[in-house]
This record gives C-alpha cells, structure tokens and sequence, in this order.
C-alpha cells in the first residue's frame, strides 16, 4: 500500500508538472501575440545580461588558463629533453659534469614547482570562481518560470472578476493561487537581485588576483632560472677556457660547383690550341712584356699645350702584347691612379678590388677553380664575373702573394669560403 501511496503522489506530481507546462506554454503563446501582459523588470535584465557575459568572460579565461598551463608543461618536457642531451654529450673526464648535472636537476624542479604553483594559485582559484555560476544560472531560469507562473495566475484571477457571471468560489481559490505564485516568485527575485549585482562586481577583484599571482610565479621563475642558467653559463666558459687550446674543425659551407671556371679552362685551351700541322706555340722569354707586365711613366721637360705637368703614357709596341686587363688599366692611369667604375684605386690591387681577407684557418681546396689557403694568407676579394654564379658564404679573390708576383687574374683567382676569413680592409 505504502508502494501504491509512493506510486501515486509521483504519478501526482507529475501530473501537476504537466499542467504547469501546458499552462506556461499558454501564457508565453498569450503574451507573444499581446492578447496578455508581461510582468518586466528591466534592472533585472541588465544583472542577467551581466551576468552572462561574465559567464563567457570566465570560461574564456579558465580556457586560455589551461591552454597556458599545457605550455608550462611542454616547455618543461622540451627544457628536460635538452638538459638531458647536455648531460649525455658532456664527457666525464670534462671539468664541471657534475656541477652541470646538478644544475639540470634542479631545473627540472624549478619547472615542476612553477607549474604546481600556477595550478594551486591560478587554476583552482579560477574553478572555484567559475563553479558558483551553474547554480545561479539555474535559479535565474526558475526565476522565469515563476514569472509566467505569477502571471498566469494573475490574468485568470482578472479574467473570473471581470466575468458577467461570477463564481465567489473560483475566484477565492483563484486570488489565493495568486497569491502564493507571487510570493514564490518575489521569494526568488528578491535573492537574485542581490546577488547577480554583487557577483558582477566581484570580478574585478577575482581578475587582480589571478593575473596578479601569474605575474609574480612568472617573475620569480624566471629570476630562480636566470640564476641558473648564469650558472651553467659559468661551466661552460670554464670548459672552454680549460679545452680552449685544442683545435676544432672549420668546415666550408657547402656550395654548388661553380661553371664559370670549367668554361674559362675550355676557352683558354681553345685559344692555346696549336693548329693541324704546326707546332706548339713557345712560350714568352723571360722578361717579356706578356711574362712580366711592367709599366712605366716618363716625365716629358715640356708638356703639350693645355695638359697638365707631370706623368705622361708612353705609346709604345709591346703594349698591344700586354694582357686586356692591364692595358685597360695602364690606359686609364694619371700619377699612379686609375679610375674605374667604382672609384680609384691603387695599380697594386687587381681590377674590382672591394676588400682584403685573411685566412683564419687553412683550407684544402677540393677542386681546381678554389684558392688554397694557409692561416694568415691575405686574399684580396673581387667580384664575381657573372653574380648567378656565387654560391653562398663563398667569395672570389686572389692572394695578394701571387697577385704581387703575377698580376694575372686568370692564374690567380678562385673561390673560397667566407667563414675560414676575416675581414682587415
């Protein structure tokens, strides 16, 4: 029997709680079409209006919150992940290994602390925040609910007094539902327009707090690994001071293999070719003007009419014997300068000259169009003949020994790697 009672007050109750819907439906269809009235507190809507974006304000935050922590947390895996390649790379008979290992653990748990710390002060606190709002997001849907109730009640209760005939009974009953509906609703309505204004201006202070306890754990991380990461700085200037006297390998940048040289060779033994039947041209006898260039400068006593007093060329023979490049520059040479297309320059530097290098290192040349160097070797930079063909970190030059003692580009120069260099003019 108790079953049965139990069974009947719910069937009961939800009975009741289908009427009710069926009643509210009603009363919303009413008040949509404005054959009835709307009970409307416009204070009301702006705390619910405020409340809601505060709603979205906080989740948006606990969302970048956790984006923020997740991070952390890389960066802590990748920042052990590197500690860890330090302490296997670094050799045990090297000074330091123990100092630097240490330093690694401890940055570890720098990381460890830091990111409990921003969970403790920033997340919880952020959960906790955000936790208050279901609730009263529920009661602000109840709330309406009522609302439609008190209304309702209030529209029946008018519609049985305005009647032509009038039942007394039905409208004490009517003016007693009313007046229960309306203290329900005013019950819940008078607690939430407490509440949504205080809890709409708390969230300054919630928002001062949070990033200010970010700020500072961020702050004092930092400082705690700026320490020591000074530290682990200081260990590897002392194994470099220590191991600074062995010699480390300088390798080229790699580069493409250039065609201008492989042309200039086919051409030069195109030109030096003998033909069919003749003999092998002989080379130059020393002293020559084609095996030595020499230029001179004569001093004329009398100059000619309108030129200036002081060196004058001198036409002479062996000049249309001498190399393109050097008569070009002898043509163009007035006191021991010659003008060219970026200025002047000196008769001692090759045609182009931008700059000096010196070889920091030696390098091997691996193919017949790069210089060979030795440390301390002072090569004299040109550019490139055609600029497509430089590869990266590689120059053209020739060094300035066998310039002074050919002064022919063609035997001279070649490419090398930047890196081995340094520059001195």
């Amino acid at each position: 029997m108790a079953e049965m009672g139990s069974k009947g007050v719910t069937a009961g109750k939800i009975a009741s709680n289908v009427q009710k819907k069926l009643t509210r439906a009603q009363e919303k269809v009413l008040q949509k079409l404005g054959k009835a009235d709307e009970t409307k507190d416009e204070q009301f809507e702006q705390c619910v209006q405020n409340f809601n974006k505060q709603l979205t304000e906080g989740t948006r935050l606990q969302k970048d919150l956790r984006t923020y922590l997740a991070s952390v947390k890389a960066m802590h895996e990748a920042s052990k992940k590197l500690n860890e390649c330090l302490q296997e790379v670094y050799e045990p008979d090297w000074p330091g290994r123990d100092e630097a290992n240490k330093i690694a653990e401890n940055n570890d748990l720098l990381w460890m602390d830091y990111h409990q710390k921003l969970v403790d002060q920033a997340l919880l606190t952020m959960d906790t925040y955000l936790g208050q709002f279901p609730d009263i997001k529920s009661r602000i849907a109840k709330r309406g609910r009522k609302l439609v109730d008190y209304d309702s009640a209030r529209h029946h209760y008018e519609s049985l007094q305005t009647a032509k005939k009038k039942d007394e009974v039905k409208i004490a009953k009517a003016e007693e539902e009313l007046i229960k509906a309306q203290k329900v609703f005013e019950e819940m309505n008078v607690d939430l327009q407490e509440e949504l204004p205080s809890l709409w201006n708390s969230r300054v202070g919630f928002y001062v707090n949070t990033f200010q306890s970010i700020a500072g754990l961020e702050e004092n991380f930092h400082k705690e690994m700026s320490k020591l990461n000074q530290n682990l700085n200081d260990v590897l200037v002392s194994l470099e001071k220590q191991h600074g006297s062995n010699t480390f390998t300088v390798k080229a940048q790699p580069r493409k293999k250039s065609k201008l040289f492989s042309r200039l060779r086919r051409k030069k033994n195109s030109d030096n070719a003998p033909a069919k039947g003749n003999k092998s041209p002989s080379p130059p006898p020393d002293g020559s003007p084609v095996a030595t260039p020499e230029i001179r400068v004569n001093h004329e006593p009398e100059p000619a009419s309108g030129a200036t007093p002081g060196a004058s060329i001198p036409k002479s023979p062996s000049q249309s014997s001498l190399p393109a490049v050097v008569v070009e520059t002898f043509s163009a040479t007035v006191n021991g300068t010659v003008e060219g297309s970026s200025g002047t320059g000196r008769l001692d530097l090759p045609p182009g000259f931008m700059f000096k290098v010196q070889a920091q290192h030696d390098y091997t040349a691996t193919d017949t169009d790069e210089l060979q160097l030795k440390a301390g070797d002072v090569v004299l930079v040109i550019p490139f003949q055609n600029p497509e063909e430089q590869d990266e970190g590689w120059l053209m030059g020739v060094k300035e020994s066998d310039w002074n003692q050919h002064k022919e580009l063609e035997k001279c120069r070649g490419v090398f790697p930047e890196n081995f260099t340094e520059r001195v003019q």
